[in-house]
């Protein structure tokens, strides 16, 4: 338990349907109780939540990752935020730990909407007066935020995992060049090298990747591939797949949402290199938890995130695109 607690009566803690367990454990971290609400359904389908404790004159919290049924969660949080702006709450925080609209960050193809901008919006027209989120797909979607919006990084937490490891001629690679940056702090954090691959998009599923060079490859015996998320895990089995062909033994994927649909494990345990896929529980872990799969728990980060914007001191240490995150 963390050792910075918030005042009870000051606060109200709840939660969607998404992920429970997390939004347990940042409220144990900070100490307050996880208030409980009511969902129903009418007749006609249409959905009804009730807030179990008043939230008057106080600061509500709201946890929510948007994972399947992505919609179903989105309405749920929509309506959360409504309401707690409607019973006179000071402030409301959306607290995502997973923003699956991310992935939506651009116009690139004819009449189609830049979603995460959109969800941008609607979370702040509930009522949403800070948002608070984990490792943003695409950078740039911070920008389509209206409110406050504090993205914060599970580098930390990786970087503590594999600090006692042996990771002579160990190089940290990059799925694509749009997630180098992030690539390159994790890996002076752990004093490696970093490479990143060129990634081109031919679907949802399917990807082509270069730049990884055979005569690069060969001074090294085990690669870290570090991204944001594994979904059907398309980019990073080719990833892989062309690391284990360039001469890599052993193959380390480490990602901040294992969302892992599909087949994602499946298809990635067919890689021999690979040894171990390492996560967080940003999003409800598989039903099926393979032996290779590690999941290392934020709600710390989270907690301590809360707490600092509770008393008015800064996160930055716990920003995702700050060079040198904080040693919690």
């Amino acid at each position: 338990m963390s050792e910075h607690h918030i005042n009870p009566g000051d606060v109200r803690f709840f939660c969607g349907q998404s992920h429970p367990a997390l939004a347990q454990a940042i409220a144990d971290d900070l100490g307050v109780p996880l208030e409980k609400s009511q969902f129903r359904r009418f007749s006609n389908d249409c959905m009804e939540v009730q807030l179990g404790a008043s939230v008057r004159s106080r600061d509500v919290y709201i946890v929510q990752s948007l994972v399947r049924p992505v919609s179903e969660h989105l309405v749920e949080l929509l309506i959360m935020l409504d309401i707690a702006r409607s019973a006179g709450a000071a402030s409301v925080h959306a607290i995502l730990p997973y923003f699956s609209y991310a992935r939506s960050d651009k116009k690139d193809a004819p009449r189609i909407s830049i979603t995460a901008r959109l969800v941008a919006d609607l979370l702040a027209t509930a009522g949403a007066t800070h948002v608070m989120t984990m490792t943003l797909h695409s950078p740039q979607v911070h920008g389509f935020f209206s409110v406050p919006t504090d993205v914060l990084t599970a580098r930390t937490e990786f970087a503590a995992y594999f600090k006692h490891r042996k990771l002579e001629k160990t190089i940290v690679v990059s799925p694509d060049v749009g997630r180098a940056k992030s690539a390159v702090r994790f890996a002076n954090m752990l004093g490696l090298p970093a490479v990143a691959a060129h990634k081109e998009r031919l679907s949802d599923t399917q990807v082509k990747i270069g730049g990884l060079q055979a005569r690069l490859l060969r001074k090294y015996r085990r690669a870290l591939v570090y991204d944001d998320e594994i979904a059907t895990g398309g980019s990073v089995f080719e990833v892989c797949k062309a690391l284990a062909e360039g001469g890599i033994q052993e193959i380390i994927p480490i990602c901040t949402h294992g969302v892992f649909t599909a087949r994602a494990l499946e298809q990635l345990a067919k890689i021999p290199q690979i040894v171990e896929i390492v996560t967080t529980d940003t999003v409800p872990p598989p039903v099926e938890r393979p032996a290779f799969l590690t999941i290392l728990p934020v709600a710390k980060i989270f907690g301590e995130a809360i707490w600092r914007n509770a008393t008015r001191q800064s996160i930055g240490g716990l920003f995702s695109y700050w060079q040198e995150p904080e040693h919690l």
